[in-house]
C-alpha cells in the first residue's frame, strides 16, 4: 500500500453539505476503493482539507478522488509520498 496526500477544495455547493454523516459517507467512499484514510485536516489557505491515506496504487486513488467529487463536491489534488527514511534509502 502507498501513501497518499489527498488534498480537497471546496466547491460552492460543498460548503452547505458539510456534516458528520457526509464524513462518513466519505470514509466508505474511500474504503470501497480500496483505500484507509490515517487521518484528516481542515485546512487555511490554497486547499481546504487533506487527507492521508493508504491505497494500493494509482487506479484506486483516482478512483477515490471521483467518487468522493461526485458525493461531495469536493475537487481532490492528490500526490504520493514515501516516509523520509525511504527517500534517504534512494537518495544515496
Amino acid at each position: 500500500m502507498g501513501k497518499y496526500f489527498m488534498y480537497g477544495k471546496y466547491g460552492k455547493e460543498a460548503i452547505g453539505g458539510i456534516s458528520a454523516d457526509r464524513t462518513k459517507k466519505a470514509l466508505e467512499v474511500i474504503s470501497n476503493a480500496g483505500g484507509k484514510v490515517n487521518s484528516m485536516y481542515a485546512l487555511l489557505g490554497k486547499y481546504d482539507m487533506v487527507l492521508i491515506a493508504d491505497f494500493p496504487g494509482v487506479t484506486e486513488v483516482m478512483k477515490a478522488s471521483i467518487a468522493l467529487n461526485k458525493l461531495t463536491n469536493i475537487a481532490f489534488t492528490s500526490f504520493p509520498a514515501i516516509s523520509i527514511e525511504e527517500f534517504d534509502k534512494i537518495s544515496v
